[in-house]
């Protein structure tokens, strides 16, 4: 069993990240003190916002409207270097006592700032609905005027100002509260591998990759039991979160435990609904290709950490300097100007890459000020998925590169649209690699990792979405939930997505338990699906238009979120409206599969 490889790859060990640049040079140095200089500001200008315009908001003309939303973004910028900071400083040693302080100061101070900003979106969304159209149509207003008419749906959900300051003031104590203290106790577990000892989670995790099942399964069960000394708490932390929600769909009005998110997404239930049911209605898809995969591995049937496993013995590792190479290879040759950012992610220090304790795990991109670049965090273990890791992630960056011309308000895309450039980045450097393949076998061993990342990207994260379903569900028909409620729920959601393909163990009935998004993002997963197949729509509009597509697809990312989805697709030649969309997606998932069965036969394996 392996542990992080960092020793043989010196160059990935300098892979960390320099944060001093969101300071902007506040503080002389002293990190603390510049974020505290960053919120002082923001503080000062919130509250002079607020002497200007609460209450005032019924007779403000288009010009005063620019001027207020000028000097609104002014404030979100400032605060966001400041709680950007300390989130990436965190993120990287979640066990430092003065990043976690620092964290919750700046969550103290950034509620303050918050609550003193309140008034003004409830003012704006009790206008009129005449009054309202009338500004929005003010020349000059357009790095503003689409966050602010989707503002105005939420007029249904809002409460008056007095409660929304007491909810926005409770949640530091609150889900906020509860969230770290999740995040903190996942980021801790570490799992004891022979001849590694102790090392991070998702290291041990790399391991289910393992050729030998044996290896695979010892490291399932080790898994298994790093789980267990922190388990009741993570389930009482969630436990507290799921009650936190329903309270707060009921005081605000939402018919169900995903509406909220739904409308963030810019995304009617009637979609989303069917978005979940074509994806559920395909699940033949991943269960013949489990089916092959057991025939590829010599065994009867899969169980669960079979799922993972290459299924060649082509599962070589890439360091470091060749993933680079590799991914900026790819995304120069698709568009100049992508490449061009992509080198600026390498030859600065935007990247966080190796794996160290305390370190958060999975991967993300955070890209919350415009007018500051990216940062994208790894945790590198020299698998080829890690490859197409990083082109996900670097996805996100250019997206988010391009997308900060719109300003703060406009610089991201809903959740629906947000996985659209990261995985349309992987695909493009899967199919270098594919290209790149020497061989049936080798061929076989990258349309598997292929498949197997839309399964985990479509499949199984709608899988998820029906745990969180089931798990919200039963919170509000039933009460509480116990560590087994979990472990029932979590092995029912996935026993619907595997079928008799793969054996459920026992042992996986708690590894919902390390999953971050469940606790501090509801509802988000069915977003990655929503994104995977929308992406995969986008890359066969490519191959069909081939030069000059990428034109459209800069404009595209250009955009970021000065539009609804509906818009944005347009711009590609995408029809989100169409209800065979979800369709065509998985369609080039399902063809996919039939490509790896035709290198399979190839290679003389079936």
């Amino acid at each position: 069993m392996s542990a992080p490889e960092t020793a043989s790859d010196p160059e990935l060990q300098e892979v960390a990240w320099d944060l001093s640049d969101l300071l902007n040079g506040a503080g002389d140095g002293n990190p603390q003190a510049g974020v505290d200089a960053l919120l002082a500001d923001a503080q000062t200008r919130a509250d002079a916002f607020a002497d200007s315009y609460a209450g005032k908001l019924a007779e403000i003309d288009g010009a005063g409207l620019i001027s207020a939303m000028q000097e609104l973004a002014q404030i979100e910028e400032i605060a966001a270097r400041a709680g950007t900071y300390a989130h990436l400083a965190f993120s990287t040693d979640t066990q430092s006592p003065a990043n976690g302080a620092l964290l919750q100061r700046v969550e103290e101070k950034g509620t303050a700032i918050e609550t003193k900003l309140l008034f003004f979106h409830l003012e704006w969304a009790a206008l009129d609905d005449a009054k309202a159209e009338a500004l929005l149509a003010t020349d000059g207003l357009d790095f503003a005027r689409h966050h602010l008419a989707t503002a105005r749906r939420y007029r249904p959900h809002l409460l008056s100002e007095p409660e929304e300051r007491i909810l926005a003031e409770k949640q530091l104590s609150g889900r906020s509260a509860w969230t770290r203290l999740f995040e903190e106790q996942t980021a801790a577990i570490t799992v004891d591998l022979p001849d590694a000892g102790e090392v991070p989670l998702d290291a041990a995790l790399s391991n289910l990759f393992h050729p030998d099942r044996e290896v695979r399964k010892d490291v399932a069960e080790r898994v298994t039991q790093a789980l267990q000394p922190g388990l009741r708490t993570r389930a009482y932390a969630f436990n507290t979160l799921l009650a936190d929600k329903m309270v707060d769909d009921r005081l605000r009005a939402y018919p169900h435990w995903l509406a909220a998110r739904n409308l963030s997404n810019e995304a009617s239930d009637e979609s989303v609904q069917a978005l979940i049911e074509a994806v559920r209605a395909r699940s033949e898809v991943p269960r013949r290709w489990y089916r092959l995969k057991a025939q590829l591995l010599g065994i009867d049937k899969l169980a669960d950490y079979d799922r993972m496993a290459a299924v060649t013995q082509d599962n070589e590792k890439i360091n470091w300097p060749e993933a680079k190479e590799i991914v900026r290879d790819a995304y120069s040759t698709f568009s100049g100007e992508l490449g061009g950012i992509i080198d600026q992610f390498f030859d600065n220090d935007w990247i966080d890459g190796p794996v160290r304790p305390g370190k958060r795990g999975g991967a993300f991109c955070s890209y919350g000020v415009p007018s500051q670049h990216p940062y994208v965090l790894l945790n590198y273990t020299h698998l080829r998925r890690d490859v197409l890791t990083l082109a996900h992630e670097l996805g996100h960056g250019v997206h988010a590169v391009l997308g900060g011309s719109q300003g703060v308000f406009h610089m991201a895309t809903p959740l629906t649209l947000a996985e659209t450039a990261s995985v349309f980045g992987e695909t493009l450097v899967f199919g270098r690699l594919l290209e790149a393949s020497p061989s049936p076998e080798s061929k076989l061993s990258l349309l598997a990792e292929s498949i197997e990342g839309s399964i985990a990207t479509v499949f199984r994260q709608v899988a998820m979405n029906r745990f969180e379903h089931l798990i919200h569900t039963q919170r509000r028909e039933q009460g509480e939930l116990s560590v087994d409620d979990f472990g029932t729920l979590w092995a029912q959601s996935q026993e619907e997505l595997l079928g008799d393909a793969v054996e459920v163990t026992d042992n996986y009935k708690s590894w919902w338990s390390y999953v971050p998004h469940f606790v501090a993002s509801p509802g988000y997963v069915y977003a990655y699906a929503y994104g995977q197949l929308l992406a995969l729509a986008v890359y066969g509009r490519y191959e069909e238009e081939g030069a000059g597509f990428e034109a459209d697809y800069v404009n595209l990312l250009r955009a970021g979120g000065s539009k609804s989805p509906e818009e944005l697709g347009q711009i590609v030649g995408v029809d989100l409206a169409d209800p065979g969309f979800w369709d065509k997606g998985l369609d080039l998932v399902e063809r996919k599969l039939d490509a790896a069965e035709q290198a399979a036969r190839d290679a003389g394996r079936i």
